[in-house]
């Protein structure tokens, strides 16, 4: 698994007023929306930040904690470029002694994810995005 982070992902209760603060107020430009799901802005060269509907995150990556079990309202991921990468990493983290958390499955975005937890739960999603945000993250050769 290569060393770098293609999205931080956090998990926003009201993302239209996440929407407003990061491009209105902040005047930063989303690369990506779908609405009342997601907003995705380039923050890096290879770096993008999910503003994600908090259900939806919570139906993808699991319950948040919210001062009790579950899991910390954001992920990170890890982009490559084909779903077999995937199937690599994901292999190469449980070989690691990653917990599995889910196993890779195709997405009705159109992309290949699966998810595993490092040894404090925090979540990383393995993924293959075939669209053109999925292009920015990965590196370039």
């Amino acid at each position: 698994m290569d060393q770098r982070i293609s999205f931080v992902s956090l998990a926003v209760r009201d993302l239209s007023a996440s929407r407003r603060f990061y491009l209105d107020r902040l005047g930063w430009t989303a690369e990506f929306e779908e609405p009342d799901d997601v907003v995705m802005i380039k923050v890096g060269a290879a770096l993008v930040l999910s503003l994600w509907n908090r259900a939806h995150f919570e139906a993808e990556v699991g319950r948040i904690a919210d001062g009790g079990a579950g899991v910390a309202p954001f992920t990170l991921a890890h982009n490559v470029g084909s779903p077999d990468e995937v199937d690599q990493v994901l292999a190469t983290a449980r070989a690691a002694g990653a917990d599995p958390v889910h196993e890779a499955r195709r997405r009705d975005w159109g992309g290949y994810t699966g998810y595993f937890a490092d040894p404090d739960g925090y979540r990383w999603e393995i993924a293959h995005n075939p669209g053109s945000i999925g292009r920015i993250v990965l590196p370039r050769q």
